[in-house]
């Protein structure tokens, strides 16, 4: 477990505000205590100080995870999001999508969202802009990548892509054995 360097902090900072975008500082500087990032095989976990002065005891092999895992950095150095992230990221961000109740499924089982199930979404979402993906009752589902800008989603077809999926809560249960 070590602190990020500048490079992966840089690369992981844009992600996470293609999503909340200034808003990025309150996750640093929460009103209960001070919260940091740290890399742990490969994998970006958002720990509060405390429990990460406690988990210093414990050696690094042994550790198995800390904290909320972020995601993680590829072999290339990328930083990926994992839906784990999505509880933090919901409440701040700037960019949300809803769907409707018929595309709630679709979009939970790994599929992109379609124009047909678009309840509504952000006015001023640019194309290619991170979203955050809510069902009509404002449960957050996942996120992902405007595909169209509002503008464009006006005047599409049904059968159009308006949002590329990136990650649902759906994945807790399909992928179980690799989320840590």
């Amino acid at each position: 477990m070590r602190p990020l360097t500048e490079e992966e902090t840089r690369v992981m900072f844009e992600k996470i505000a293609k999503y909340i975008g200034e808003n990025l500082q309150l996750l640093v500087d929460r009103p209960d205590g001070t919260y940091c990032f740290r890399l742990h095989n490969d994998r970006v976990y958002y720990v509060s100080e405390k429990i990460m002065k406690l988990a210093a005891n414990i050696s690094g092999d042994k550790l198995v995870s800390l904290g909320t895992c972020f995601g993680k950095f590829t072999k290339t150095h990328k930083f990926r999001l994992h839906v784990t992230a999505l509880d933090y990221l919901a409440p701040y961000a700037k960019y949300k999508v809803w769907i409707k109740p018929g595309a709630e499924q679709s979009f939970l089982y790994g599929n992109h969202v379609l124009k047909s199930g678009l309840g509504r979404i952000t006015e001023n979402t640019s194309q290619y802009q991170g979203v955050v993906v809510y069902s009509m009752a404002d449960i957050p589902l996942g996120f992902g990548v405007a595909a169209k800008s509002t503008q464009d989603c006006r005047k599409v077809d049904p059968m159009a892509i308006v949002v590329f999926h990136q990650a649902d809560i759906g994945e807790y249960v399909r992928h179980e054995e690799t989320l840590t």
